[in-house]
C-alpha cells in the first residue's frame, strides 16, 4: 500500500532515488502554453493518476515523461536516459495498433529476445494477460475488425509484455465498460505491487481513482495545481 504523501517539490540533487523528475518545466506549441512551470518528482512503485479537464495538459505530460516531448524550457531527467536497464512504455489515445494485423500480432510486436528466454515464455505470459482481460477468445481477430474496448485491452497487453519499468497511459480505458475498467487496473494494480511496476495513468475515470491506492496530480491550463492524496477527487 502507498503512503500518500505528497510528491515533492524539491531539487533533484536531494533526491536521487528518484525515477522521473521534472524541474520548472514548460512546453509550448507556437503561442499556446502546454505546461507551465511544472515540478513534479515521481519514485519507483508509485501509482499517480494525472487529471483536469480536456486540455489542461495531461497528454502533454505524459509524452515528455515517455521522452517522446521535449520541454521548451526547464528540465527533465527521465529514467531511460539515466539507465539503459529502465525501459517506459507509453499507451497512446491513439493505441498506435496495426489495423491490417490480429490482435495476437499486434501483441507479438512487444517480443524482445533479450528480455525473454524463448518464445514460449513470452507465449505463456500472453496467454495468461489474454485470460485476465477476456482477451483469449479474439486472439486471431484484425485490429480493424475490433470494438474500442478490445483494441484498448490490446495495446495494454501489448504494452505490459515489454516488461517496462513504468508505464504511461493516456485514457485506457475511454472505450470500457466499468466492470472491464476495473479488470484492467486489477491487473496494472498486481504488477505494481508483485513487480514494482510505476503507473502513470491520465484519466478522467473519477470513480476508478476513488476505488485503488494511488496519488493524483491535477493539472489545470497547464499548471499543476495539486499533487498528493486522492482524496482531493
Amino acid at each position: 500500500m502507498l503512503t500518500g504523501r505528497s510528491l515533492p517539490q524539491t531539487n533533484s540533487s536531494n533526491h536521487q532515488n528518484y525515477l522521473f523528475h521534472l524541474d520548472n518545466l514548460s512546453v509550448e506549441f507556437g503561442a499556446t502554453k502546454a505546461l507551465k512551470n511544472i515540478q513534479l518528482t515521481i519514485y519507483p512503485g508509485e501509482i499517480l493518476f494525472l487529471t483536469g479537464p480536456s486540455g489542461a495538459g495531461k497528454t502533454s505530460l505524459l509524452s515528455v515523461l515517455g521522452g517522446h516531448l521535449e520541454p521548451t524550457s526547464g528540465k527533465a531527467i527521465l529514467p531511460q536516459e539515466r539507465n539503459s536497464k529502465h525501459f517506459v512504455s507509453t499507451v497512446f489515445q491513439d493505441l498506435r495498433l496495426l489495423q491490417k494485423k490480429t490482435c495476437e500480432d499486434n501483441m507479438w510486436m512487444a517480443y524482445d529476445s533479450s528480455i525473454y528466454d524463448s518464445k514460449n515464455d513470452f507465449y505463456r505470459e500472453m496467454e495468461d494477460l489474454c485470460r485476465l482481460l477476456h482477451v483469449h477468445d479474439h486472439m486471431n481477430r484484425k485490429i480493424e475488425d475490433s470494438n474500442g474496448g478490445l483494441r484498448q485491452k490490446v495495446a495494454m497487453i501489448r504494452a505490459l509484455l515489454s516488461r517496462p519499468t513504468a508505464l504511461l497511459a493516456d485514457e485506457p480505458t475511454s472505450s470500457l465498460d466499468k466492470e472491464n475498467s476495473y479488470r484492467l487496473f486489477e491487473v496494472l494494480n498486481h504488477f505494481n505491487h508483485k513487480k514494482g511496476l510505476t503507473l502513470i495513468w491520465a484519466t478522467h475515470n473519477k470513480e476508478l481513482i476513488k476505488q485503488f491506492p494511488g496519488k493524483i496530480a491535477h493539472l489545470d491550463a497547464g499548471r499543476l495545481v495539486y499533487s498528493g492524496h486522492a482524496c482531493f477527487i
